[in-house]
């Protein structure tokens, strides 16, 4: 009977797992796995923070131009994106930083929009 030979499918398997692991030259295939789980767990986790840290950035950048503007606009972060959502403006955190770091002036017209039709004058104009 011929003898068959398995090792090329082994080294196979193990060349494939070890692509995540590209430090472990020569290390036994269970320290291989083991990394590749943590390598695993660990993108998902930093992906998740990304995204945490982005909105952070764009909830400061925001809150920035607001708090250097000269018109006086009575605002502050909160009260901005609450109106925002209160008036139906679907604009995101970061359309909204993006805006006002592009077109500082495009921010501050929306937000006195948004005080005038919210003012009592004008809705007391609207009733009548």
């Amino acid at each position: 009977m011929i003898r068959t030979t398995r090792g090329s499918i082994a080294r196979k398997r193990r060349t494939k797992s070890s692509s995540f692991t590209s430090s472990f030259c020569g290390a036994l295939t269970r320290t291989i796995s083991q990394q590749r789980r943590k390598a695993l767990v660990s993108s998902q986790r930093d992906r998740d923070r990304k995204k945490r840290d982005f909105r952070r950035l764009w909830i400061s950048r925001i809150n920035a131009i607001i708090g250097q503007n000269k018109e006086k606009i009575y605002y502050s972060y909160s009260n901005l994106i609450y109106n925002l959502y209160k008036n139906q403006l679907l604009l995101n955190r970061k359309i909204v930083a993006q805006i006002a770091i592009l077109k500082g002036n495009c921010l501050f017209t929306i937000a006195n929009d948004m005080i005038n039709k919210n003012s009592p004058e004008t809705q007391l104009r609207e009733v009548w």
